[in-house]
């Protein structure tokens, strides 16, 4: 529409290959307080016209496919996901980038579970791509196909609470692997009518090109069981020459035997993997000695968890002390390792063998349960460790004895680069934790303080929030149930069932919990999380500290 002078308007032709625009309306489903931009919401209603914005698609600058994708994914507008992953106009498709916090939408969706629909759409939509582009092998290039990374790292998963809207890492992981191979048989396919045209009886004539390749790499975390073995190997054995090819970056497995685990480690691309966990797979020393040489490979391998590994140091045999020689020493090829977890293992007295190998030190060291001996501890306070170390979990460790001094002279070489610590369950009373403070108050970094499971009364927990409120930074405290809130006599010293299995005189917790609150408000400390829910906090790695 244009003015001419003081006249009235006039109207434009109309274009007939113009799109038909919806018309703008205020949001309405946007969360209490989230902030859109202007564009966002023109996205927002544009995706709830499908028609209207696919015919807009040919016409749409590639500027707006960001926005646009966003908005959809806000509101499950499922066709229309499928048809902006189709004709993505950029090499890359990356999750970690598209659903963050921007300038248009201030909601960060990566915090939030997944929408297993929308997850589901965008694979489907790369198959589709893929099968598009596999069908019409001949033609020229396209502007709208340009798609070859698709990056699903970064993803939420705690792995609790996926109700069913949303979508664990095990089932993405499932959906993935079956989308490779059923894009695998597609192609397959496309190849052998190819190779009949080829082989018509007019193929001398005719010179027919070579088929442009078309592929989309796939940038994901797997987790896999024994379930979901047999699938995933399937997908992975065709990844190389595959249209749609996994490269894992976060490997998880579970109850997975010695050949399975090693079998699927073997297929994966070695320049990619930065973790690798494995736990409940009952290993032992002899399976680990199995399985850690083929980790070596994994250049860029920075995390490796392998709690419940069954290992036991306690009573070795002759053979069995040349297999924990054996693991340190691949411990110690691992050039790039910072984060290791070897908790609810028996590592008793061997800790300075096990780590004395590595190259560098670590900065998150996770060895809960590991029934510790003073020496450990005294060894780990002395090493190339500790002034590293961002993260410590010692829970399940009897740090009230023993232990207590030594760990104490722990803390303050760790002080200075501290962030998260773990001492759940670890027989600590308000005596010890008084013992600790000083140590414990100098970690001026600290995060994230884990207390759990100890028996520690009111008056403690009030005397540990006095002392902790001036460490600026430390804003979730995960503390226990006091003792003197449970409504039945403890043992004392209560054991770690006991606390966790007595029975709380709510009203009284009530009145504590409220106390607390009050203390943290007085203290100016309102940004402070103390918390007894620990299925609301997940534990943080190496890569979110």
């Amino acid at each position: 529409m244009c003015v001419c002078g003081g006249g009235s308007p006039r109207r434009a032709a109309p274009n007939p290959r113009a799109p038909h625009w919806p018309p703008l309306l205020p949001r309405s489903r946007a969360p209490a307080g989230a902030m859109h931009s202007l564009v966002f919401l023109c996205a927002q209603k544009l995706a709830g016209h499908h028609a209207a914005a696919r015919a807009t698609l040919d016409f749409l600058p590639k500027e707006l496919y960001p926005v646009l994708f966003k908005a959809a994914f806000v509101d499950k507008r499922t066709l229309l996901l499928q048809d902006l992953v189709r004709t993505w106009p950029f090499p890359v498709l990356s999750f970690q980038k598209l659903l963050r916090k921007c300038r248009h939408c201030d909601r960060p969706l990566l915090q939030e579970k997944p929408s297993k629909l929308c997850v589901q759409t965008v694979i489907l939509g790369v198959v589709a791509y893929l099968n598009d582009a596999m069908e019409d092998r001949h033609r020229g290039p396209s502007k709208r196909q340009c798609l070859q990374v698709l990056d699903m790292t970064g993803l939420q998963d705690d792995g609790i609470d996926h109700g069913p809207e949303s979508m664990s890492l095990w089932s993405r992981t499932v959906t993935l692997a079956k989308a490779c191979i059923d894009v695998s048989k597609h192609q397959s396919k496309c190849i052998k009518r190819t190779s009949k045209r080829r082989k018509g009886p007019y193929s001398s004539l005719v010179a027919l090109p070579p088929p442009r390749p078309v592929s989309v790499e796939v940038r994901v975390d797997l987790f896999v069981n024994s379930t979901s073995y047999g699938v995933l190997k399937d997908a992975l054995q065709g990844n190389a020459h595959s249209a749609l090819r996994l490269k894992c970056r976060d490997f998880r497995a579970e109850e997975l035997s010695i050949a399975s685990t090693v079998g699927l480690l073997e297929f994966l691309d070695p320049a990619s993997v930065r973790q690798v966990d494995l736990r409940f797979n009952n290993l032992g020393l002899s399976g680990l000695r199995v399985v850690l040489p083929h980790m070596a490979k994994f250049t860029n391998l920075v995390s490796l968890k392998l709690p419940y590994s069954n290992i036991d140091v306690r009573r070795l045999s002759a053979g069995m002390e040349g297999s924990l020689h054996y693991f340190a020493a691949q411990l110690g090829r691992l050039s790039r390792l910072k984060e290791l977890n070897l908790g609810s293992s028996r590592l008793s007295g061997k800790l300075r063998q096990l780590l004395g190998d590595l190259q560098g030190p670590l900065e998150s060291l996770e060895l809960a349960f590991c029934y510790l001996l003073p020496n450990d501890l005294s060894y780990l306070s002395q090493s190339l460790h500790t002034p590293a170390l961002k993260k410590l979990d010692l829970s399940g460790n009897n740090l009230s004895d023993s232990l207590l001094q030594p760990f104490q002279h722990l803390l303050r070489e760790a002080s200075s680069s501290l962030l998260h610590l773990d001492i759940m369950e670890c027989r600590l009373t308000d005596a010890h934790l008084e013992a600790l403070l000083p140590a414990l108050c100098r970690c001026s970094c600290l995060r994230y303080l884990g207390v759990f499971g100890n028996p520690l009364s009111t008056q403690g927990l009030k005397n540990l929030l006095q002392r902790t409120a001036a460490l600026a930074d430390l804003r979730l405290v995960i503390y226990p149930y006091p003792v003197d809130c449970y409504a039945e006599d403890l043992p004392w010293p209560p054991s770690s069932s006991s606390l966790l299995n007595g029975s709380v005189d709510e009203e009284r917790f009530s009145r504590v919990s409220a106390e607390l609150q009050q203390m943290l408000l007085s203290s100016g400390r309102a940004d402070a999380v103390w918390t007894t829910n620990l299925c609301r906090h997940s534990t943080l790695d190496y890569f979110n500290l």
